[in-house]
């Protein structure tokens, strides 16, 4: 066995997950000169799959079939849609064929069902609503999701923005399975009376809604009726906020319907068939922040009759979630969402909402499998942002709930654990993989900061780095001739940079901090030695802070006046004394020759004013230099950076990184997330960037991933990928 075989067997320890193999596209029909560049058709296939971490985001839904038991689809607010496998208990991914173009299809706006075919699935794509985004997707599926037919909207969706826990705004017309509703947020209600083919706006229903508004917020049927929540009204005792058909084409308010603040925005609906009762939960802001009214109501839906069987008046929260048990007449879970200052939770009824049970207060939570939920606390807690609640149709006491970071599951109504295996929807931003030591990657990441894995089919033990913990990774930095010397910057409560010193397992704050650090903290960057420290201050508006030095460990700092605001420093590899930075508002490339402490222009004339670049140094080489930019391609300087020379095997160049050398080469295989021969993907180069072989394939683009790359510098053709909302994923040769 070789070295690297170990060493990869060591890494992947405890999975027990079967990746399917990647092939590499037909080079077919492509002029001699593009296959030249992008190298042998015949290039060995990758095995691709996720790091686990375990959830990390918002799960937005999760809907059970009524027929098939075990069959559960779950959407999220920017990472993608799953289908619940039973047997092997995970969710399996059914959008990561979603290229970097369509990145905006990667948020899952709604879900729906055929209650009556189960092999049909459909979901409403789009996860801003913006300009400058670009317009939502429907797709149909036949298969459970295997397979789609998309049809491209005329409108925006919004699935990662404020409101994205409500719903469903997607319904199958219980009347007509070839009948679709689709409530959008600045567009009104879209009808489709072909499975999706086709959309209009629908006739009968209430004005297009405000620029700001949240429009139809939930749909929901009961036996041939179909309800629609209005998420516009102004709150007055007066507002209409819910709608309803019978036939279809007339909308009509819902007479005697709950108003006034309590009762401002519908958030979701749950019918009882065997009552003949709507619940509704309402809250007086979309969330899921800023709520602080709500309520919840039911509608006798023979008699027309409202009863409010809000379980705890809300002061400084609102309502989410709300499901049936289709078993159990009168039977109700709501969530509560927002309430901070107790903690939210679930309310149960058994009665028809006469009394509720607060589930969450006799809960015994298990997150032995994702220690990161205790965020860095002695115990995890019921979760935040419950805005969702699904009870399995085939056995009353499973039931679900999506937080901001997880999704969690019970069998008995107080035993509950993280249900979440397969489902990771992480924004990665940072990789690093040591060339020493237990972890073979060290992340960094919005929302959860930091982690240490040392396997990577298992969430790290020691959670989320702590000392101080951040919310999101600003910066990380190894030594690279000190690998156990790791420093990270970020947003916390408790401080905004840390230094380990045993590789990132364990971590101590800065002794002090510049004062920008707190609103603006920045990537870093930490000299071959460890001995001086450059950290970089941009706030989140893009304004730029002067750069801040420090050669004590973060004891002390001062300004390194010459180094170019906002700018990324990056260290030498081999030479301790020197530092880059490139400046991408002036194209110019600055380098250090005494540890930081004064910088210089060297190179000018690069690509300027392009947002999306990144300067990295070729680990082992001093003053071997590559730089990404998105619109011009790639560059690379092998004299510190005193002149580059355009790569011209690739179009454009998104993130690049480096791994161990490929077995007979002379230079370290180069990963790079690129446009070579017209076709954006994932790339390796053996022989320097002469040529390229694409490494992933249609079936997996994971929607956005030009943010961080990084070979394995002890396995060779092992690589991570960072991307937008689909964890972290790493790829080996098959």
């Amino acid at each position: 066995m070789h070295a690297s075989d170990l060493s990869r067997r060591t890494v992947l320890a405890g999975t027990a997950a079967t990746a399917a193999l990647v092939g590499l596209p037909s080079l077919q029909g492509r002029s001699q000169a593009m296959e030249s560049a992008i190298g042998s058709a015949a290039a060995a296939p990758y095995e691709w799959r996720n790091v686990f971490i375990g959830g990390t985001g918002f799960v937005t839904g999760v809907v059970f079939h009524p027929a098939v038991k075990g069959l559960a689809y779950a959407r999220t607010d920017m990472g993608g849609a799953y289908r619940w496998d039973d047997g092997a208990a995970r969710w399996i991914p059914l959008l990561d064929w979603v290229s970097q173009a369509d990145q905006n299809l990667l948020g899952v706006e709604s879900l729906a069902i055929d209650p009556a075919r189960p092999n049909r699935l459909y979901l409403a794509l789009g996860t801003y609503s913006q300009t400058w985004a670009d317009n939502g997707a429907f797709l149909r599926s036949d298969d459970r999701g295997a397979t789609w037919t998309r049809t491209d909207l005329k409108v925006k969706l919004g699935s990662n923005e404020d409101g994205r826990g409500t719903g469903e705004r997607l319904l199958l017309d219980p009347r007509d399975s070839d009948t679709l509703w689709l409530g959008t947020r600045h567009d009104g209600l879209l009808k489709s009376t072909d499975r999706g083919a086709t959309w209009n706006t629908a006739t009968g229903f209430p004005p297009k809604p405000s620029a700001s508004g949240q429009g139809v917020t939930v749909l929901v049927a009961a036996e041939r009726t179909v309800y629609a929540g209005w998420g516009d009204g102004d709150g007055s005792a007066t507002a209409t906020t819910l709608y309803s058909t019978t036939d279809g084409t007339t909308w009509v308010p819902v007479p005697g319907q709950p108003a006034g603040p309590a009762a401002k925005m519908p958030m979701r609906a749950a019918y009882d068939s065997r009552a003949k009762e709507l619940y509704v939960t309402y809250a007086n802001a979309p969330g899921p922040n800023g709520q602080s009214n709500g309520s919840v109501h039911k509608l006798a839906t023979t008699t027309g009759t409202w009863t409010d069987v809000t379980p705890e008046k809300p002061a400084g929260f609102g309502y989410g979630g709300a499901a049936v048990d289709p078993q159990r007449t009168g039977t109700v879970v709501v969530s509560t969402n927002n309430r901070w200052s107790a903690g939210d939770t679930l309310f149960r009824t058994t009665d028809g909402g006469r009394t509720w049970t607060s589930l969450g207060d006799t809960a015994a939570i298990d997150v032995s499998e994702t220690p990161y939920l205790k965020w860095g606390k002695a115990a995890p807690t019921f979760g935040w942002w419950i805005q969702m609640v699904a009870i399995d149709p085939f056995d009353s006491q499973h039931i679900v709930y999506g937080t901001g970071a997880t999704l969690y599951g019970t069998r008995d109504l107080k035993n509950w654990a993280p249900q979440i295996r397969g489902l990771e929807e992480t924004s990665v931003l940072f990789l690093i993989s040591p060339p020493t030591g237990q972890a073979h990657l060290l992340s960094g990441s919005r929302d959860i900061g930091a982690l240490y894995h040392d396997r990577l089919t298992v969430s790290p033990a020691g959670g989320l780095a702590a000392n101080p913990l951040f919310t999101t990774a600003a910066g990380l930095a190894q030594a690279a001739n000190k690998p156990s010397y790791v420093v990270r910057t970020g947003t916390g409560d408790n401080g905004n940079g840390a230094f380990s010193n045993d590789g990132g397992q364990t971590w101590a704050p800065f002794k002090s901090q510049p004062a920008d650090a707190k609103e603006a903290p920045g990537p870093i960057a930490t000299t071959a030695d460890g001995g001086v420290l450059v950290w970089s201050f941009v706030h989140w508006d893009g304004t730029k802070h002067a750069t801040q030095r420090s050669t004590d460990n973060g004891a002390t700092w001062s300004v390194v006046s010459s180094f170019p605001a906002g700018a990324t420093p990056v260290a030498d590899p081999v030479d301790p004394k020197v530092l880059y930075a490139f400046d991408t508002a002036t194209g110019k490339l600055f380098a250090s020759t005494d540890k930081g402490l004064t910088f210089a222009a060297r190179a000018t004339g690069l690509p300027s004013g392009d947002a999306g670049y990144q300067l990295a140094a070729a680990p082992g080489r001093s003053g071997d230099l590559w730089l990404s930019t998105k619109g011009n391609g790639l560059f690379r300087s092998t004299n510190g950076g005193s002149s580059f020379a355009k790569v011209t095997s690739c179009q454009a160049s998104f993130t690049l990184g480096f791994g161990a050398a490929a077995e007979g080469a002379s230079y370290l295989s180069v990963y790079h997330v690129a446009t070579v021969g017209g076709v954006t993907g994932v790339y390796r180069s053996d022989d320097a960037a002469k040529t390229w072989r694409r490494i992933n394939d249609d079936q997996h683009q994971w929607g956005w991933i030009g943010q961080a790359i990084t070979g394995d510098p002890r396995i060779p053709g092992m690589v991570y990928l960072a991307t937008n909302g689909r964890g972290i994923q790493f790829g080996t040769p098959a």
